[in-house]
């Protein structure tokens, strides 16, 4: 377990497959993901068994807040594309749950996971894609010390319209700095 002030990130279990079915089916969770389409549980279960194969740091861990005695799963995030060589990763997060958005959960999972990436992992740089039409996200990783240092033109398409993708990325010297 990873913790934090009002957070957990723990590994992910079998039994967490229904929470992301129906998160994964809302369309506005969905709006700032790649997925798409809504998901079944058996793919949902698919993807889970696929877990196993990836190496451990590459394995999206649960974020959890404490609710009373216990703990209450409300998101998920994760390192992808490790490259160990440029030490570099890119980052995903998911808050399923829409009743903790904008409470700053998000925040604190994605500093938990920096902290993890620079100190546990030895990266240099983490990255991550957000669509431009997202400005809550935008700000959410200002805040914990992402830049801007692309975009992807008319990258994105959803509802009918084409958005920019935006890069943004936290160095290692930077987030000591901050």
């Amino acid at each position: 377990m990873i913790y934090g002030e009002r957070i957990r990130l723990r590994a992910l279990e079998e039994e967490d497959l229904p929470l992301f079915v129906r998160w994964l089916n809302d369309p506005e969770v969905r709006q700032g993901l790649v997925i798409y389409l809504p998901l079944s549980h058996t793919e949902e279960k698919k993807w889970f068994t696929g877990l196993a194969q990836r190496p451990a740091d590459e394995r999206p861990l649960m974020i959890e807040i404490r609710q009373g005695e216990g703990w209450l799963p409300i998101g998920d995030i994760g390192l992808q594309a490790i490259e160990w060589r440029a030490r570099s990763a890119e980052v995903g997060i998911l808050i399923g749950e829409k009743s903790y958005w904008g409470q700053g959960y998000g925040s604190e999972a994605m500093r938990l996971m920096l902290k993890h990436a620079f100190d546990t992992l030895n990266l240099n740089r983490v990255f991550l894609r957000v669509y431009a039409h997202n400005p809550r996200a935008i700000r959410a990783y200002e805040k914990v010390g992402f830049v801007h240092e692309g975009r992807m033109r008319q990258a994105r398409y959803h509802a009918g319209e084409y958005f920019d993708v935006l890069l943004m990325s936290v160095l290692r010297s930077e987030w000591q700095a901050a």
